[in-house]
């Protein structure tokens, strides 16, 4: 049995200790939704964005492997879902938005968000425009990370007038989670608010730090970010980095080694007031933790902090096959076994959520 289904049933059980339903199938359905600023970000200037929605199927509901790779060889494990299954039932269900991290997708981050599904949550991820694997990288995408939030407005919009998944969403209980550029994306539509000169003076005194650097999945340096903002076609865009981009009706967060950390207000922390919880790794060199979670938790009212000694930041990457850990770098990175480092992540949202939103 694989990893992730070890992982899954074990959570199941801390679940149901706590006070949540035992595990069901997974279903999966695909949507697209329109975000303006998308067009921007990606490589063909393209308006959409794709939507994935994860949720509890019912019984007998026929799963296939979502792992990422060849069949034969993946290169990374995920777990399994049903493609366009009923839902396990008619009850309305907790939502909770989730943002991959730069250059992910969401299927990267689904052994964490499938495992929601499978206690009751309805999860819809995208793979944001212009910083995804499926498509063309871009600068713009890489740049404009407050635009990400807008991302995950526009597919509850498309979800909730879904005529099959919408029915389904009790828009009363709705968090929010996200990994890296993601846990930025999470906090943002919390009520985070960027300052693109407070970042842009961070990686210019400190031009070392790991997010000032360019990022290996696709390598942008600050100054190539920075004239791209001052451009025409991007500057009237830049101007709104520090608008309100939260999302209404965000109940709690959970940050997984949360980055960028150095591009909010701090005064816009502190004002928070949904519930926070963070994740993060304390060997991480990526996102340090003391500019980044870290920092973030020191002035969020209230905020939760885990630091899980020794980990670095992919090991919150989907599993990583034998192939993969001879020949993806991102997986050559790793410093612990994955497995125990899902698990507290899996844990400690699960409990999270329950207890700001309810059981599912």
């Amino acid at each position: 049995m694989r990893i992730t289904k070890l992982l899954a049933m074990a959570t199941a059980v801390l679940c149901l200790a706590s006070g949540a339903e035992a595990e069901s199938p997974v279903g999966e359905r695909h949507l697209e939704a329109v975000n303006p600023t998308a067009a921007l970000r990606d490589a063909e200037h393209r308006a959409t964005v794709r939507v994935t929605v994860w949720y509890p199927a019912a019984e007998g509901s026929v799963e296939r492997s979502i792992d990422i790779g060849p069949p034969s060889q993946p290169l990374f494990y995920v777990g399994a879902a049903a493609p366009d299954a009923a839902f396990a039932d008619t009850r309305r269900r907790p939502v909770i938005l989730f943002s991959h991290g730069y250059g992910g997708s969401a299927r990267m981050m689904a052994w964490f968000t499938t495992v929601l599904a499978q206690q009751g949550y309805v999860v819809i991820a995208v793979d944001h425009p212009g910083n995804n694997s499926l498509d063309k990288m871009t600068v713009a995408g890489s740049a404009m990370f407050w635009d990400r939030a807008g991302d995950l407005q526009a597919a509850l919009d498309k979800a909730a007038v879904d005529p099959v998944i919408g029915a389904h969403m009790d828009l009363k209980r709705l968090g929010v989670a996200g990994y890296a550029t993601g846990g930025f994306t999470a906090l943002a539509a919390a009520g985070a608010r960027v300052d693109l000169q407070r970042f842009q003076a961070s990686c210019a005194a400190h031009p070392h730090d790991g997010l000032c650097k360019p990022q290996p999945e696709f390598p942008v340096t600050l100054e190539q970010a920075t004239m791209a903002l001052a451009a025409p076609d991007l500057a009237a865009e830049a101007a709104h980095a520090g608008d309100d981009h939260s999302i209404r009706g965000v109940r709690a967060v959970f940050a997984i080694a949360p980055a960028l950390v150095q591009a909010f207000d701090p005064a816009s922390l502190s004002a928070m007031g949904a519930p926070v919880a963070i994740i993060l790794g304390g060997a991480d060199p990526v996102a340090p933790p003391n500019i980044n979670g870290g920092a973030a938790a020191r002035v969020i009212p209230r905020a939760q902090l885990k630091a899980l000694p020794g980990v670095g930041h992919y090991d919150f990457l989907s599993t990583c096959s034998p192939k993969a850990l001879n020949t993806e770098p991102l997986c050559q990175s790793l410093q612990t076994p994955q497995g125990p480092t899902h698990f507290e992540a899996l844990q400690m949202a699960l409990i999270m959520f329950g207890r700001t939103m309810g059981p599912p």
